[in-house]
């Protein structure tokens, strides 16, 4: 994912070698730099926004990344205004003032990442599908591995999380002073844990580990209770975030930071998208795909509703702040905050 994000920063990117790294070929995972990227079976966009609304989300992600290749990337030698794409103080800009790849990234930290871990791999769909629920309870270990395939699949959605932390049995997983966290859920779970919830980190890894051994003990409810845990406490992180960024766009807009409010809202914009993509424990996302389209894009609204975050240019600010139907009162009301 780290080498598709320096592409989408890239003014010589095209839209194939975007849809590539995206979506691979007829051989699997294609297009990266680095070999052992190529030709495995983790294509990122096979596992994004896998479990609802899958051919309209992927659309969405398509979009951006052919925008980008067409509108964006040959633009960039000019300067980005209101329906104009190109450059702006250092930021790549679409026409309506977004930059797409704080868009498709922010919104893949809920659509892959988080996705993959609380809709996908801790869930009993995936869990106790088919005979594995039998199978862990008899102990019948994968052919020539020391686990079951429930604890493998466990294991997957733990590393959706921890994949890239070089110590995962230090500091309750965190990545060490000064490690690079990748550019999914990790950097801003960190994030969370150092500047909105201490003690979320330890509760997770927690939840993970106990989780974990309880199917290895074959009880079933306490994995069902620890994955509950993680499913409403990694959701935190779009919540927090979202709010973060269009504070932070707020600020910036006052202050003149026209650049600044610019890319914090394509931020926001994208945590914004990710919340569809979180679970209450209840398997529902604390906000529904329909409200957030409804604002960001128009999507399923009369004519002339809606679509309020479309254009950045001409952003009324009174649909971020309002205290009743603002998007920031939206998210406060939806995480009980």
């Amino acid at each position: 994912a780290d080498e598709l994000y320096s592409a989408l920063n890239d003014a010589s990117s095209t839209e194939v070698a975007l849809d590539l790294m995206f979506g691979g070929d007829s051989n699997g995972s294609a297009g990266f730099a680095d070999p052992a990227l190529n030709g495995t079976s983790k294509i990122i966009r096979s596992k994004t926004s896998a479990y609802a609304d899958t051919a309209s989300n992927l659309a969405v992600f398509d979009s951006w990344l052919a925008e980008f290749a067409n509108d964006v990337a040959p633009n960039l030698g000019g300067t980005a205004s209101d329906g104009v794409a190109g450059m702006f103080d250092g930021y790549q800009l679409n026409a309506a003032g977004q930059e797409l790849d704080q868009l498709f990234f922010k919104s893949l930290i809920g659509a892959f990442a988080l996705d993959q871990i609380i809709n996908n791999y801790i869930t009993p769909s995936q869990l106790d599908s088919g005979t594995r629920r039998d199978e862990n309870t008899a102990g019948t270990l994968e052919d020539g591995d020391p686990y079951t395939t429930m604890e493998h699949k466990w294991d997957e959605g733990f590393g959706y999380l921890y994949g890239q932390v070089a110590d995962v049995e230090s500091n309750f997983g965190l990545p060490a002073e000064g490690e690079a966290t990748g550019n999914l859920l990790m950097k801003y779970f960190k994030k969370v844990e150092e500047n909105y919830e201490p003690g979320i980190a330890e509760t997770v890894y927690n939840a993970f580990i106990a989780g974990r051994h309880a199917i290895t003990i074959a009880d079933y409810d306490a994995r069902d209770a620890a994955a509950t845990t993680i499913k409403t406490e990694l959701s935190k992180v779009i919540g927090y975030y979202a709010k973060h960024y269009l504070n932070d766009y707020i600020t910036k807009a006052g202050s003149g930071n026209i650049s600044g409010a610019h890319h914090s809202l394509s931020e926001g914009y994208g945590f914004i998208f990710s919340l569809q993509f979180t679970n209450d424990g209840g398997d529902s996302p604390y906000v529904d795909r329909g409200t957030l389209m409804y604002a960001l894009t128009g999507e399923g609204a009369p004519p002339g509703m809606g679509a309020y975050f479309a254009d950045f240019h001409n952003l009324n600010s009174i649909y971020i702040t309002d205290p009743q139907q603002g998007m920031i009162a939206l998210i406060d009301n939806a995480f009980g905050w």
